[in-house]
């Protein structure tokens, strides 16, 4: 049987990461390694100024103490399993919110499946979009994404991961019920617009302290290949390959002509 390591970046009690932990263990045998808290828009960051503990919850099922994703997946990968047993594939998700466009940056989701294929395991990270703060979970539950991912996990253990190394699969699920899904959709990473939203607050002895904010799911229209973002607000399901080579090739001509001159 086929070998899927599950992490993510909510935490290990998210519901997120259950729901897919449901829908993979009929198909594969899954090990999941999670961090004990949220660790949303953590980015790729690895723990290195204090030691790191694997809390096993039940046979399978670990917590890395206050680990971050990109931890969750290291560790895993150099300490539970051997050169042997890898696994097969890395999922990190279901992710509560979306990310698409340069919000991949800021994943912590997309991070830990980073981590994986620099790793030399093969990689998704799919993450349920909501409409409104939570509310699109609520009404809709994580049916799409589980059928989605079932789909996407079947077809690589039938055939083959459909990437080079070093890539990843990014996926994100409308907010619609799943029987209004118009299938999957390939996509490149949008440009997001974001606000400057944080907000003021005071303690009881008057210091001033700040929340950095939500933003609003907004994006730039632009030109070329149909975005992450705009395949999900049309109901389908955006699958956007990525690639870690951050280098914009297009730019070293002029980069040497502006250095030259």
């Amino acid at each position: 049987m086929k070998h899927i390591l599950i992490t993510n970046d909510d935490g290990y009690e998210a519901e997120g990461l259950l729901a897919l932990i449901d829908a993979l263990k009929p198909i594969a045998k899954i090990t999941v390694v999670a961090p004990s808290t949220e660790k949303s828009a953590c980015g790729h960051s690895l723990t290195l100024t204090r030691p790191l503990n694997f809390i096993e919850l039940k046979e399978g099922f670990y917590k890395l103490d206050d680990g971050t994703p990109t931890d969750c997946v290291f560790l895993s990968l150099t300490k539970l399993f051997d050169e042997d047993t890898k696994p097969d594939l890395v999922i990190s998700g279901i992710n509560i919110g979306s990310n698409m466009g340069e919000d991949i940056t800021y994943s912590g989701t997309a991070s830990a499946a980073m981590e994986a294929v620099l790793q030399g395991i093969p990689a998704i990270a799919i993450s349920q979009v909501y409409a409104e703060h939570g509310k699109s979970i609520e009404a809709f539950g994580y049916a799409l994404a589980q059928e989605s991912i079932i789909s996407l996990v079947e077809k690589i253990f039938n055939d083959t991961f459909p990437l080079p190394p070093r890539k990843f699969i990014n996926v994100n699920i409308p907010p619609i019920p799943a029987k209004a899904c118009k299938g999957f959709k390939i996509t490149r990473a949008g440009n997001r617009l974001y606000a400057h939203n944080a907000e003021v607050h005071y303690n009881p002895r008057g210091k001033e302290y700040y929340w950095i904010g939500l933003p609003e799911l907004g994006w730039m229209d632009t030109k070329g290949h149909i975005t992450d973002f705009e395949a999900v607000s049309d109901g389908y399901v955006s699958l956007t390959p990525v690639h870690l080579d951050m280098t914009a090739h297009e730019e070293i001509t002029q980069l040497r002509k502006w250095i030259d001159d």
